[in-house]
């Protein structure tokens, strides 16, 4: 068995991990990366995006409040390309909590959050789909980033650092001798191969899996899961996000995300992590909830819902934290593990910073955290994630012969190819799947009824796939689309899902399972063209 000898194995590939990979390659610490799915297959992925001004928790959790205020300006200035500064608005809709909506300004100034208060006529010109009249109105400096670039181009940076990175790879063991894990077994499930990984100290960032990773160690992690669900629509709708002037609560953000609107979220204690997924009833909550924050959220397109789990911790007199967890796993009798789990998408760096710092002094590595202020590098790794991209440079001047392969996006065979080449260079597989996370491919208006059919046609041309095994990460690809198609099945949705039915389950026999069924009747389920 391969052997490779590090000094940090960090174990997932979220924001946490990705970002803790960067931060100890810039101290120059040796680490290997391993991922049992791609990168942010966890909650990284399953978010709206929103880099919190903190006003969300300035009642519930004021310290995170202060947190988030504080690492979204470090993140500002050193991950702008990540980032849309939309700025935010706290509205008051009639019927909600007057004290609270009084209470609010103050409430920011404790946590060191900047709020003006605006009129409802600055409302409505600010946001003319925003609900009107509102009772109050707050200006917050939200902003949006995309994970997914994010997560990308930390661990790009990482490996052209000090490095290793291996997606697709499960931690099958953690072997101890005494109270030190002396080595890891690393197994790649799509090919049976193992290796082994002898570090000085491993890092569990496995986020809501933490608790199983540290099982393997003997140790425990206790942390609650909290199941969030998301709504996609097909269009923008405002240019900043809008939050309910409330305590946080089901359907109370919409973000604006690229050239779509993401609403939520819910908050759904769960205990199985095996099978995560939207459900009818969560999203008609959603829609009512955001509907009396943007009333045309009633009537609009939904592209798809999705869902991602949150790892909570107990916080004070027993209450549900947004905070962080970092723990040394010495009192627990393992001396060389550390897991940092809990928190946020805007607080990953100082998550990692902490989980750095710790490391590091075990280590006797005295060099400082640069995050703070190294700017993250643009590179090509995350590039492809950006809404619109692909269009701009495709429209300005392109080959005849680059067919565009994702009409709704217009991703053209050009950029699938620069993907799946860098994908190669990482050892990783250039499937469907991982070329529909660094892009836009699947993510129209269509959810792949006709790019997925094009681009598995040309990953068969560049000898990505052979015989049958294509058309199984065709149904991959297809039954990951409508497990998020699933639950907005109403109106023009609905009959883009027949169109989607007739050419995959009809033309291919790609025939969904017995947990895929069409979903009862919710109370937004309308017929085709009401």
């Amino acid at each position: 068995m391969q052997t490779i000898v590090t000094r940090v194995l960090i174990i997932g590939g979220g924001a946490t991990g990705t970002g803790l990979a960067r931060d100890l390659a810039l101290r120059g610490v040796d680490c290997v990366l391993a991922e049992k799915g791609d990168v942010n297959a966890g909650a990284s992925g399953g978010n709206h995006g929103l880099l919190h001004s903190g006003g969300r928790y300035v009642s519930t959790d004021p310290e995170v409040a202060a947190e988030c205020r504080a690492e979204a300006q470090i993140l500002k200035q050193v991950a702008s390309h990540c980032i849309e500064e939309t700025g935010g608005v706290f509205v008051g809709v009639p019927g909600d909590d007057e004290a609270y909506m009084a209470d609010f300004p103050s409430l920011c100034q404790k946590a060191g959050i900047s709020c003006w208060e605006l009129s409802p006529a600055e409302v409505r010109d600010m946001e003319p789909k925003a609900v009107d009249p509102c009772v109050v109105a707050y200006l917050v400096e939200d902003a949006t980033i995309d994970p997914f670039r994010l997560s990308l181009e930390n661990l790009a940076h990482a490996q052209s650092l000090s490095c290793q990175a291996f997606l697709g790879t499960r931690v099958a063991a953690l072997e101890r001798d005494g109270k030190r894990i002396v080595r890891a077994v690393l197994e790649k499930p799509s090919t049976g191969e193992q290796w082994a990984v002898e570090p000085e100290w491993v890092v569990n960032a496995a986020g809501a899996w933490s608790r199983e990773v540290a099982a393997l160690a003997g140790a425990t992690v206790d942390i609650l899961y909290s199941k969030g669900s998301l709504v996609i629509t097909h269009e923008r709708l405002t240019h900043r996000v809008i939050n309910r002037l409330r305590p946080p609560g089901d359907g109370d953000i919409l973000v604006p995300g690229g050239t779509v609107s993401l609403l939520g979220t819910t908050s759904v204690r769960i205990k199985d992590l095996a099978d995560v997924r939207p459900t009818v009833a969560e999203t008609d909550r959603i829609v009512e909830e955001a509907a009396q924050l943007v009333p045309s959220l009633e009537s609009v397109r939904y592209i798809r819902a999705y869902a991602g789990v949150r790892p909570l911790i107990t916080g004070t007199a027993g209450s549900e934290s947004r905070g962080l967890l970092l723990i040394d796993h010495a009192g627990q009798g393992v001396e060389n593990l550390t897991t940092i789990t809990g928190g946020k998408l805007t607080t990953f760096r100082l998550m990692a910073e902490k989980a750095a710092d710790l490391v590091c002094s075990r280590l006797g590595v005295d060099e400082p955290c640069r995050t703070r202020t190294e700017p993250l590098p643009l590179t090509s790794a995350g590039r492809w994630t950006e809404p619109g991209l692909a269009p701009r440079l495709w429209l300005r001047g392109h080959d005849p012969d680059d067919t565009l392969l994702c009409e709704c996006e217009m991703v053209p065979a050009s950029t699938v190819d620069q993907i799946v080449d860098a994908l190669a260079g990482q050892g990783a597989a250039g499937d469907l799947k991982a070329v529909g996370l660094r892009s836009r491919v699947g993510k129209g208006l269509c959810q792949g009824a006709l790019c997925g059919v094009r681009m598995l046609a040309h990953l068969y041309e560049r000898g990505t796939y052979h015989g049958a095994e294509g058309l199984a990460a065709l149904r991959r690809f297809v039954r990951a689309r409508w497990r998020g198609m699933r639950p907005v099945l109403w109106g023009v949705s609905l009959s883009q899902e027949e169109l989607q039915d007739a050419l995959h389950c009809g033309f291919f026999c790609l025939e969904l399972g017995q947990d895929d069924q069409p979903p009862p009747a919710g109370r937004n389920r309308k017929p085709p063209h009401a």
